[in-house]
């Protein structure tokens, strides 16, 4: 994956998060579609990439984002999750899609609310089937850290029921300037998935943009 130039698409680009992670990949040379439920809507965040001097990004509605993409991360609100994965699955056949979706339920969005099927990474693999490996990252990666251009703080957990799909994910993250971890198999994204709610009560008490750490590691 790090070797060559991949075009990724990010659906529900249009947000902090999305773009936050569009523009760590574009400065590692890949190419990046802007995904929205509207081509004016992603027009216009692909517009200030261009603005901020990266040419290889262009916008799309979400489901032809899909089918051009080589790899394909999903990036909208939970709300939205079922919807989007349904009008998109024809074009994630035999590819790899990174779910960033946290199953937050306002108001109560800083109490751990995990969905029925144990998390959104696992709901979408069920949903999606054996054609699209689906793999679950970077929901306790803040977009204000991925928009600052800077060094990064955070750790990655990384689950999906594919070792060669969740290693490719492994080697993006460290390419947008994040440590990644293999975390098992689909069902432990419930885990990544539940810590957003504890981190944004840290968040609210310190007033921060917290992360998680891996400690102790050998070496």
């Amino acid at each position: 994956m790090t070797e060559q130039t991949t075009k990724i698409a990010i659906l529900g680009g249009t947000g902090d998060l999305g773009t936050g992670l569009a523009l760590r990949w574009l400065k590692s040379g890949h190419s990046i579609i802007i995904g929205s439920r509207t081509t004016e809507k992603a027009a216009s965040a692909a517009a200030s990439l261009k603005d901020a001097g990266f040419e290889t990004v262009e916008p799309m509605e979400n489901a032809a984002a899909a089918a051009a993409a080589d790899l394909v991360v999903m990036t909208v609100p939970f709300a939205h999750h079922t919807s989007t994965l349904e009008s998109v699955a024809p074009g994630l056949k035999g590819k790899i899609l990174i779910d960033v979706t946290v199953p937050l339920m306002p108001p109560k969005v800083g109490t751990v609310q995990l969905p029925e099927g144990g998390s959104a990474g696992a709901r979408a693999q069920a949903l999606l089937g054996d054609d699209v490996r689906v793999v679950s990252a970077f929901q306790n990666v803040a977009a204000t850290h991925l928009q600052s251009g800077e060094e990064i703080d955070c750790d990655v957990l990384v689950s999906g029921n594919n070792k060669e799909a969740r290693q490719i994910v492994i080697d993006l993250a460290a390419e947008a300037g994040m440590r990644a971890f293999h975390a098992g198999p689909i069902e432990n994204s419930a885990a990544a998935e539940a810590l957003t709610s504890v981190i944004i009560q840290i968040n609210r008490q310190l007033k921060c943009h917290a992360g998680i750490r891996i400690s102790g590691l050998p070496g």
